[in-house]
């Protein structure tokens, strides 16, 4: 097939199912954009006591019970706004950037997934160790000695080494995951079984054990299970029943993918989301909202960072799935990595002829 043959296929392609394209990339980044938006509406209303736009709505409602004030109409107005603002911020970038392909978004929202594994991952880390640095220090008596009674004593309120501790090290781990690209799942695995270890040798030769060691073995180990879950989504390397599915060809596969994920998947993480996060007694708000830890008071203060793990979960496997919708679409359609369609695609060979024009 000649270099002019296989433009003016791609052409006629664009033209009969030009819609298509935009109108899964904005599916796609509003699934992602609708995500960011109810946590950070869901900051709003349960850390800012702001009302909410279920608040506005029923207050809207002739039979709302109680009505807003002033101020707190004002504040609804603007969550809504925010919502809406942020979808159409979404479609607008679609819309100005038609020359993105379906797999360079799914790229984009990858990328993006992998992004916020990283950052949890360090901050699972660093957050770790640190803590178990102070609950030592608060057992053995060095921690007043070194800083003070007074901060001593803070650092033994779950409010106070949350806030000032746990909180700073998460922007920090959120930083460094934009510089180190690496996924640490291995390392993680590792640092898992060092602190299983360091629990047996300590126990057995030293005599020695405390509650917070414990502690951080569950903590990394939950890290390691729910973080991974998106990476692992990424490399295509969940558990499938083949049965069927290792015999579809590549349309059919990519159906099923589409409608797993429709059907499945993202009803799922929006069940964790929406039932732990509607109200501030829910499963997941309560125990971060109140800093919680478990019952040993000298042991790590991050069983509110635990609960945590799902926000992670569910966010990550929403871009991810997101990202998957892309791609899939992208089979359908026959689209190479370069963007192009029915196979057309531009290769670099090694040989002397440079750039030549292949055709599945």
């Amino acid at each position: 097939m000649t270099q002019t043959d296989s433009s003016a296929a791609v052409a006629s392609n664009n033209s009969s199912g030009g819609l298509v394209t935009p109108v899964v990339r904005i599916l796609a980044g509003f699934i992602v954009t609708m995500a960011l938006l109810f946590l950070f509406n869901n900051y709003l209303t349960f850390w800012r006591d702001w009302p909410g736009v279920m608040a506005l709505f029923a207050h809207l409602n002739e039979s709302a019970r109680t009505p807003l004030a002033d101020e707190g109409l004002k504040l609804g107005w603007t969550q809504l706004i925010i919502y809406i603002v942020g979808l159409l911020a979404m479609a607008g970038f679609v819309l100005k950037t038609p020359q993105r392909s379906l797999r360079t978004d799914a790229q984009l929202w990858s990328d993006f997934a992998a992004y916020i594994v990283r950052a949890a991952f360090w901050t699972v880390v660093m957050v770790g160790l640190v803590d178990s640095l102070i609950s030592f220090m608060r057992i053995e008596g060095f921690l007043e000695a070194m800083v003070g009674s007074e901060l001593s004593k803070e650092l033994g309120r779950p409010q106070f080494r949350g806030t000032y501790v746990h909180y700073p090290l998460m922007l920090v781990a959120f930083v460094l995951a934009g510089f180190i690209r690496t996924l640490g799942f291995t390392w993680l695995a590792l640092l898992v079984v060092l602190a299983e270890f360091q629990i047996v040798l300590s126990r057995f030769v030293f005599s020695y054990e405390q509650a917070f060691m414990g502690d951080l073995v569950r903590f990394w180990y939950a890290a390691l299970f729910l973080f991974a879950s998106a990476y692992t989504l990424i490399h295509d390397g969940h558990v499938r029943v083949d049965v069927l599915y290792a015999r579809f060809d590549h349309r059919v596969k990519a159906w099923a993918n589409i409608g797993g994920l429709t059907l499945l998947g993202l009803p799922l993480c929006w069940v964790i989301l929406t039932t732990g996060m509607w109200s501030k007694g829910s499963s997941i708000n309560s125990p971060l909202l109140s800093f919680e830890i478990t019952q040993s008071g000298y042991g790590l203060y991050v069983k509110y960072l635990m609960v945590g793990f799902l926000v992670v979960f569910a966010l990550s496997m929403i871009v991810q799935f997101a990202s998957y919708l892309l791609s899939n679409v992208a089979d359908l359609r026959e689209e190479d990595e370069e963007g192009d369609e029915h196979g057309m695609r531009v290769q670099s060979n090694q040989s002397d002829d440079g750039l030549t024009i292949a055709s599945n």
